[in-house]
C-alpha cells in the first residue's frame, strides 16, 4: 500500500511540474520571452546571495556545534605521545583551507550574481592576467611548501622504527574479512615465524609455524591491551586484501598489505579511565549512552580499533576492543593469558613435535650374546 502510495505522489509531482512548465511558457508569450528571462535570471542571482549566506553561516555554526565531538578539539585530545604534533599539523593545514574556502566560496556566489545575463551586457574577453596568475600561483606555492615542509617534519618524527636499546612490546595484528586477529610474544618476548601456506581455519589462523619454539609461548587475545606510558611497535600485515590498522584516538592510521608487512610504533599516555574522567567535563557526554542507559556517555567510553579501509560487505564489523591500563594491571593482564600452542596444538595431530615422536621408528636393540663360563675366564 506505501508502494502504491508513493508512486502515486510521483505521478502527481510529473504532472505539477508539467503545468508549471506550460504556465510559464504561457506567461513568456504574454510578457515576452526576453522580459521574463531578466525576471529568472534577477531572482536566480539574489537566491544564490541568499544560499551563500546560510550556507557559510550554517559552516561556521555546525562546526562550534560538533566541536567536542571532533578529534584534537575539546575533550578529544590525543592520547598518545605523537598525536599532538598531528594534530598541530592539521589545525594548521584547517587553517589555510578554511581562508581559501570561505574565500572561493564567497567569490564564486558574488560572481553569479554581479555578471548575471541582462540585456545589452557582452562578456569580455580577457586573455590573461599575469598579476591575477602570480598572486593564485604564488601564494598557494608557498602555503603548499609550507604545509608539505611541516608535514615532514611529522612524518620524520613519528615513523622512525625502534633502536636497538629501546624498550617496547610487540604486538601483531592481523586484518582479515572481516576482523582483526592480535598476536603478543609470549615470556620469551619475541613472536614467532608465520608462513602463509600454513594456515588453517579454526586451527592455525596465522598459518604459525609450530616447529620455531618462540610460536610455543605466543598467545592470540581478544583485545587489544597495553601498558600507560610503553612504547608499542605494533607489526601489521592481512591475509586477504588490504586492510586498514586505525587507533583513531592514538592517531595511530597504517595500512594491512597482503605479502608486506608493515608497522607503527606509539606510546599511550592517557589510560581509558583517565579519558573518560576527560570526557565526564563536557555536557555532550553527561547524556545517557546508548550502550547502556543507565550509565553516561563517558562512563561506557571505550578506545577501538578499526578498519579505515574499504575492505567488503563486512567492513563496518571490524571492530576491537582497546583498552589502555597501569603497567600493574597490564601484568595481571598477562598473568592470564595462555598460550595458543599449549592449549590448542600440543599434543594433537596438528603438533610436529608429536607427529615426529609418533612417526620416528623405533630403535634397533641387538640381541645379547649369552657369556659363557670358557669365554667369561680370563686368558692365562
Amino acid at each position: 500500500m506505501t508502494a502504491l502510495v508513493v508512486f502515486l505522489c510521483l505521478i502527481l509531482f510529473a504532472i505539477i511540474i508539467v503545468q508549471i512548465g506550460k504556465v510559464t511558457e504561457l506567461a513568456a508569450k504574454i510578457r515576452g520571452e526576453e522580459e521574463v528571462q531578466d525576471m529568472a535570471n534577477r531572482r536566480q542571482a539574489s537566491y544564490s546571495l541568499i544560499f551563500m549566506i546560510v550556507f557559510l553561516v550554517a559552516c561556521v555554526v555546525s562546526g562550534a556545534y560538533y566541536k567536542n565531538y571532533m578529534l584534537g578539539y575539546g575533550p578529544h585530545e590525543s592520547a598518545s605521545e605523537h598525536g599532538s604534533s598531528i594534530d598541530s599539523l592539521f589545525s594548521i593545514t584547517l587553517f589555510f583551507t578554511g581562508i581559501v574556502f570561505f574565500i572561493t566560496q564567497i567569490l564564486l556566489f558574488y560572481f553569479a550574481y554581479k555578471f548575471r545575463a541582462q540585456k545589452g551586457r557582452k562578456a569580455a574577453y580577457i586573455s590573461h592576467n599575469n598579476t591575477l596568475e602570480l598572486v593564485w600561483t604564488g601564494i598557494p606555492a608557498i602555503v603548499m611548501a609550507y604545509l608539505v615542509i611541516g608535514g615532514l617534519d611529522v612524518w620524520n618524527e613519528v615513523m622512525p622504527d625502534v633502536g636497538p636499546d629501546d624498550e617496547f612490546i610487540e604486538v601483531e595484528a592481523t586484518g582479515f574479512q572481516f576482523a582483526w586477529q592480535l598476536r603478543y610474544p609470549g615470556p620469551d618476548g619475541q613472536l614467532g615465524t608465520r608462513d602463509f601456506r600454513m594456515i588453517k581455519e579454526g586451527v592455525n589462523p596465522l598459518g604459525q609455524d609450530w616447529s620455531d619454539v618462540k610460536n610455543h609461548d605466543d598467545f592470540l587475545p581478544n583485545e587489544l591491551v597495553l601498558p600507560v606510558n610503553q612504547k608499542v611497535r605494533v607489526r601489521i600485515t592481512s591475509r586477504d586484501v588490504l586492510h586498514n590498522f586505525y587507533l583513531p584516538h592514538f592517531r595511530v592510521k597504517m595500512d594491512a598489505v597482503p605479502g608486506m608487512p608493515t608497522y607503527f610504533i606509539f606510546t599511550p599516555t592517557k589510560t581509558t579511565e583517565e579519558y573518560r574522567q576527560q570526557l565526564s567535563k563536557y555536557p555532550e557526554y553527561q547524556v545517557p549512552s546508548p550502550a547502556d542507559s543507565e550509565k553516561q556517555m563517558w562512563e561506557t567510553f571505550e578506545y577501538e580499533l578499526a578498519c579505515a579501509e574499504l575492505c567488503g560487505k563486512g567492513h563496518y564489523s571490524m571492530k576491537k576492543l582497546v583498552r589502555i591500563v597501569s603497567q600493574e594491571e597490564y601484568e595481571q593482564w598477562l598473568s592470564t593469558q595462555s598460550s595458543y600452542y599449549l592449549g590448542n596444538i600440543k599434543g594433537t595431530e596438528y603438533d610436529p613435535i608429536q607427529e615426529a615422536t609418533t612417526s620416528a621408528p623405533a630403535p634397533v636393540v641387538e640381541e645379547a650374546t649369552p657369556v659363557t663360563e670358557e669365554a667369561a675366564a680370563p686368558e692365562h
